[in-house]
């Protein structure tokens, strides 16, 4: 038993600034002793006793978890002189040293003390015995450790490091293939209580509450904690962070197109008692995980990948139903996503292969889909195992392979239910797979190291690779109806102008034909508001016409969706699905279909910082929107937030905005930390839902 006598008789000074400074953690904490596995840090003592090792040896333990034991890696023995009796079965032994500067008739002892390379994360406490003296030391938290050679999670460029473990602000990628457009996400992962939430987020997943030992022991791989982050983030299976909703009123918790970053969701989670905060989408989950992982010490990056299929049956086909005029539309398991958002971990897989062949980049997915082994989880999967149609591997390989390279057939439902097969497109799934650029703010397009490229002979010998390896596991693909060989009808949509919120929305649908004859058409058009997972939400319009298609001459068919229609429909979705599907009236089984996903831009908001932005002094700031439509903007709200920049968010209300009017509303903040921060407002109102807008803060001393 240590007394509180013997703890007060001897003196500990845990280098907190320099320890911290050296293992790249002093952004996270200057009160608390936070450390990498793999690399050494160092504690002074001043014992009551001068220090002779020959005669009374030192002995220092370390502890984790409940039930800790050598074998399991979470208890270990260090001492001076190195005689202390270890365990034959010990796992993840930790090493200590006497620095030289020590001076031991005094008792002022200097110790370096290193965690092994693979010890567990989580927290700790430390505790010595010398003579008849106990004391317990320090308490503090091991992380993984990205510049350490012999940590699974090492990552060899100093540089990806930077972005990809140590940098706190990011992008996010939304809108559609034709529609990218960037977001700013503040990723806050060395925000106050990170580590305390990150810990918790760990002992909350059901695998502990289950065996805690056994959960953790293995928090030394970053395969399993990986798996255990992908879990926690969504509450489907628990009391996870975040509760998903993709429809309905999300009157009772945020949009989740509010959200501008991850701590505040985080803090949120942990200050109710661990209930989820609500709401999040696939974007929302990738940004809160990768605030986790990077805090945990593994690297970690936000992937989106557009046009993403969603492969319920494992069959690497998706289907896709189509209603013709008149007939109620065919619900589908499958589906295809504008974009959907995961994250990326780097990390050793030797579970995979010894030689290193699965090693890098893994896919890792948050948001909650299909179950993985019993779990709404994902990953990790690895890329390069995608890349190559390894379907067979763990974990979960078939469902993120199809997710970029499903191929998609499309379905004509008649009046009396059957189905004519109008088109099969093995080129639509998985487009400008994008991430963040490492050191900068530009788009990385990472679309080849994902799959083959399209249309090449590569592709499609990996695609029936992968559908092999599966042992055609799930349904196959309907077959019904068929097409003549008349020659093909080619559709395409073009832009008249950009689409912007607020503006009559301008396209042409052009079609061409070699046929050697003119040929009469019916054209039937229709506007939807989607969701970003694809799912129609309401008709927005329709429109049917009869069309003669010269041979060998472009037809253009002017398509306008005024903002009178569209308003109403518009202002909780995310974009609208254009659909044309043409039928050849003397030839009815040649249909043809085509489509185009229009995601609207958004006003521009102006942000400005007054002046240079100063450690712990008053800054202020400058907002300035314009009304771009013809009516009174009401319920307008404004929300100011940035780690480093604001510890609490701004929000206020702001005046009505009448027709072709700007409003300029000014904010004040006192940065809290130093180097390139990221300010981010949000603007409400109720025409037009969060638009958002970023500006970069340089913070000097």
């Amino acid at each position: 038993m240590i007394s509180a006598d013997m703890r007060r008789s001897i003196k500990v000074d845990l280098h907190i600034k320099t320890n911290n400074t050296e293992h790249r953690t002093s952004e996270i904490s200057e009160n608390e002793l936070i450390v990498r596995r793999g690399q050494r840090f160092t504690l002074s003592l001043n014992l009551t006793q001068p220090f002779n090792p020959d005669l009374y040896p030192l002995t220092i333990t370390a502890l984790t978890g409940e039930h800790p034991a050598e074998h399991l890696g979470t208890l270990s023995y260090m001492s001076i002189p190195d005689g202390v009796q270890r365990s034959p079965s010990a796992k993840a032994v930790w090493k200590m040293e006497l620095h030289k500067n020590s001076s031991p008739l005094l008792g002022n002892l200097t110790l370096s003390i290193t965690p092994p390379a693979d010890a567990p994360i989580g927290d700790y406490r430390l505790s010595m015995k010398h003579q008849r003296e106990e004391a317990l030391l320090a308490t503090l938290s091991v992380l993984f450790n990205p510049w350490c050679p012999d940590d699974w999670v090492f990552l060899p460029d100093e540089v990806e490091r930077q972005e990809y473990v140590m940098n706190e602000q990011g992008i996010i990628y939304r809108g559609s293939t034709n529609y990218i457009s960037p977001m700013t996400w503040d990723f806050g992962q060395f925000e106050e209580n990170m580590v305390k939430i990150c810990m918790k987020i760990l002992d909350k997943n059901r695998k502990h509450l289950i065996d805690p030992v056994d959960d953790v022991t293995a928090r030394c791989n970053p395969i399993y904690v990986s798996r255990v982050v992908s879990a926690m983030i969504n509450s489907q299976d628990d009391n996870g962070v975040l509760m998903g909703r993709w429809s309905g009123s999300f009157g009772d918790g945020v949009s989740p197109t509010h959200w501008n970053g991850s701590h505040v969701i985080l803090q949120r989670w942990f200050n109710r008692g661990c209930q989820p905060v609500k709401y999040g989408q696939c974007w929302v989950f990738a940004g809160v995980m990768c605030s986790v992982m990077r805090l945990l010490g593994i690297p970690c990056r936000v992937i989106t990948n557009f046009q993403s299929a969603h492969d319920s049956n494992q069959n690497l086909i998706i289907d896709v139903y189509h209603a013709d005029y008149g007939v109620r539309e065919r619900p589908s398991t499958d589906s295809i996503w504008n974009y959907h958002v995961w994250v990326e971990a780097w990390m050793r897989r030797p579970d995979l292969s010894k030689d290193g062949k699965y090693d890098g980049w893994q896919v890792l997915d948050p948001t909650p889909q299909e179950r993985s082994n019993g779990l709404y989880c994902c990953g990790p999967a690895s890329v390069k195992a995608i890349l190559n149609g390894e379907t067979h591997l763990k974990y979960d390989v078939p469902f993120v392979y199809a997710e970029v390279n499903a191929d998609c057939v499309d379905w004509l439902v008649k009046a009396d239910g059957s189905k004519v097969n109008i088109l099969s497109d093995t080129k639509r799934v998985g487009h400008s797979i994008s991430t963040k650029s490492v050191g900068s703010n530009k788009r990385m397009d990472i679309t080849d190291s994902y799959k083959q490229r399209e249309g090449s002979e590569m592709e499609r010998a990996v695609f029936k690779y992968a559908k092999n390896r599966l042992h055609n596991r799930g349904e196959e693909t309907e077959t019904s109806g068929s097409i003549s060989p008349l020659p093909r009808v080619s559709m395409r949509f073009d832009e008249v102008s950009k689409p912007m919120n607020g503006k009559d929305v301008h396209l042409n649908l052009v079609l061409h034909s070699e046929s050697k004859v003119a040929r009469l058409l019916s054209v039937n058009i229709t506007v939807q508001g989607t969701r970003y997972n694809g799912s129609p939400v309401v008709s927005i319009q329709t429109e049917m016409k009869q069309e003669t298609l010269q041979p060998g001459r472009d037809l253009s068919i002017p398509i306008l969706i005024p903002f009178s229609v569209y308003r109403q429909h518009m202002h909780e979705y995310d974009s609208m699905k254009v659909s044309a599907i043409v039928t050849d009236i003397n030839s009815p089984d040649n249909t043809y279909l085509a489509e185009d996903d229009v995601v609207l831009v958004d006003p521009p908001v102006s942000i400005t910082v007054i002046g240079q932005a100063r450690l712990n002094r008053n800054t202020n700031g400058e907002m300035i929107i314009k009304n771009p439509v013809n009516e009174t903007l009401k319920d307008c709200r404004l929300t100011v937030s940035g780690s480093g920049l604001l510890r609490e968010e701004i929000k206020c209300r702001l005046p009505d905005m009448k027709p072709n009017t700007q409003i300029r509303a000014s904010f004040s903040f006192v940065p809290y930390k130093i180097g390139q921060k990221t300010l981010v407002v949000n603007i409400d109102c109720s025409t037009f839902r969060n638009i958002k807008a970023s500006y970069t803060v340089n913070v000097f001393p």
